[in-house]
């Protein structure tokens, strides 16, 4: 609680009151809410008093929001609880970046008031509980939504990346790291090679950007600090895990890689196994043998983690190997917002979290300057048919990408190889089709009347003119399935000759003749749906309950169910 006067309170109520109505940074409540919404306000209200360059953000309950008009509320913020933890302590340990939160609960003239304030965003967007909100208008929404929002936010930070680290010198450097900046700084800059030749090492790191005035910056030690200086950029970590996990997902080996990265990428690129497939579609246009993965991608990728971790968050960046994919994470949000929006935009990215780290980058041939590193990953995945890389950018403070090393829909494939002419766009979409991924209703209207798929939305194929073209006639039945009437008439059959029958017996009968595309759970509502319907139509009926219910024929003597049993 903080220490104001009852008058000051008063005044800074009234204030906020005197508002023609409420703000991005100001919201009024008549009455209490679910703990779980107020730490949504909050970081919305810390991300738009940002925003709006105020210091604090303002959620008052015991005002009417349209009138303004204080109505009193007996909301106790003090004597609550979430989650068996005391609500303040609940709602303080969930925004991240921590943030000072104030709530003040006292009498007003016209009732009792409760006041949360919380600090503006200053580095870095607020998150609630993995999530950050923002208010557009009076209305509350996830900042993902707002792209341009997240980067004028992030724009508010100082450039971690390009601060001099004060206690670095030249002699932290590793010379093995300074040769090959050197010789990537040549590649990148042709034009540059004679004159580079006679620079010392200080006027190479000025010219390269990694350093400021001969001071070594946060970015010269990340890329080309000695092992041991790493511990000078603390409370930030400079680490790359490389984890090998076996098909049941327990670890099998593991390493960790420091700092200079311009060496170690390569060596975390060894540890990759990246064998030989055999196992192909058949037909003549796609290889005998194939690596899994294709380096530059995983290289690219790797590089992306590097240039856009948030070293503030003192994480590691996550490379983990399964038998079948690499995945590979940072921390930080997704500051684009979507992977459809960078493959859309022919332009450089708008802001870099790391503006000085990404330049220098840039500068030693590591990463695009125009930004078309991820476009050209899945350019490069489509080429060798391959499932294209899958972003999952579900936790704002964390990147995730998965690279394919094997086939997940032969269909999808032999699709990639005999139309050329499909734009990445569409690919993106199919590549969601055959991962069971959903897509937009749009999306699918305009695959479907391209012929691309077929299929009852959202349980979506590739199309069956394209499954006969491509030698997958079997496969595209099993995925669509059988009509109606056809299962209705196995299940009569069967309970004809062997009734009463169990719903055990059913599955067993049905489960493996149901379309692929269903998931196990909606195979078993099919079922039910299935045996609901004879229940009703007086064809069968349930012999033994719900509890323990068998089928058996129905007969003349039977009333047809009023509601179906097909549990």
């Amino acid at each position: 609680m903080t220490q104001f006067s009852q008058a000051e309170l008063v005044e800074l109520v009234d204030r906020l009151r005197a508002k023609p109505h409420e703000t991005e940074w100001l919201e009024f409540k008549g009455e209490a809410c679910a703990p779980q919404r107020i730490g949504e306000y909050l970081s919305g209200l810390a991300n738009s008093a940002a925003l709006k360059r105020k210091l604090r953000g303002y959620l008052v309950f015991g005002v009417e929001n349209k009138t303004h008009k204080v109505i009193g509320t007996n909301h106790n913020p003090e004597s609550e609880k979430s989650n068996g933890q005391p609500l303040l302590l609940w709602l303080t340990m969930g925004l991240a970046p921590r943030v000072d939160l104030r709530v003040t609960r006292f009498e007003h003239p016209d009732g009792h008031v409760v006041v949360f304030d919380v600090e503006a965003a200053h580095d870095r967007p607020v998150e609630f509980r993995g999530t950050a909100y923002v208010r557009v208008s009076e209305c509350l929404t996830q900042l993902r939504e707002h792209p341009e929002k997240v980067r004028a936010i992030w724009n508010l930070r100082t450039d971690w990346t390009a601060q001099v680290c004060e206690r670095a010198s030249l002699d932290d450097l590793d010379p093995d790291a300074i040769a090959m900046a050197r010789k990537q700084f040549a590649e990148k800059h042709p034009a540059q090679v004679e004159e580079a030749a006679h620079w010392d090492d200080e006027a190479f790191l000025n010219k390269a950007k990694l350093a400021v005035q001969g001071a070594v910056t946060n970015t010269a030690v990340l890329l080309l600090g000695r092992p041991e200086a790493a511990t000078l950029l603390a409370p930030a970590v400079a680490r790359i895990s490389w984890l090998l996990r076996d098909d049941k997902n327990q670890e099998k080996d593991y390493a960790h890689f420091g700092t200079p990265f311009i060496l170690q990428v390569d060596r975390v690129l060894k540890r990759i196994r990246n064998l030989t497939i055999r196992a192909m579609p058949s037909g003549t246009l796609f290889p005998k043998e194939i690596s899994q993965y294709d380096l530059w991608v995983i290289r690219e990728a790797l590089h992306n983690c590097i240039a856009h971790q948030d070293y503030g968050l003192a994480g590691r960046i996550n490379l983990v190997e399964t038998p079948t994919t690499v995945r590979l994470s940072n921390m930080g949000s997704f500051i684009p917002g979507s992977v459809e929006r960078v493959i859309g935009l022919d332009a450089p990215p708008e802001y870099y979290r790391n503006r000085f780290l990404a330049e220098a980058m840039v500068n030693l041939n590591m990463i695009d300057t125009q930004g078309g590193g991820i476009k050209k990953m899945f350019r490069t995945q489509a080429g060798r048919f391959f499932p294209l890389p899958d972003y999952d950018l579900s936790q704002q403070s964390r990147v995730e990408v998965s690279i394919e090393g094997r086939i997940l829909d032969e269909r999808y494939t032999r699709l990639l190889m005999e139309r050329t002419d499909l734009d990445l766009t569409t690919m993106m979409l199919l590549d969601k089709v055959q991962k069971r991924n959903r897509i937009p209703r749009e999306a699918h209207r305009r695959l479907k009347s391209d012929g691309l798929v077929e299929g009852r939305y959202p349980n979506l194929i590739v199309a069956k003119p394209i499954a006969q073209a491509t030698g997958q006639k079997a496969r595209h039945t099993r995925d669509s399935g059988f009509n109606q009437q056809y299962y209705l008439d196995l299940v009569v059959k069967l309970v004809k000759e062997h009734g009463p029958v169990t719903r055990k017996d059913i599955d067993e009968l049905l489960l493996d003749k149901l379309p692929g595309v269903l998931s196990a759970e909606q195979r078993r509502s099919k079922i039910h749906n299935l045996l609901t319907r004879l229940s009703r139509e007086g064809r069968i009926c349930n012999t033994a309950g719900r509890r323990y219910p068998s089928w058996r024929i129905a007969t003349s003597q039977d009333a047809p169910e009023a509601k179906g049993n097909g549990t």
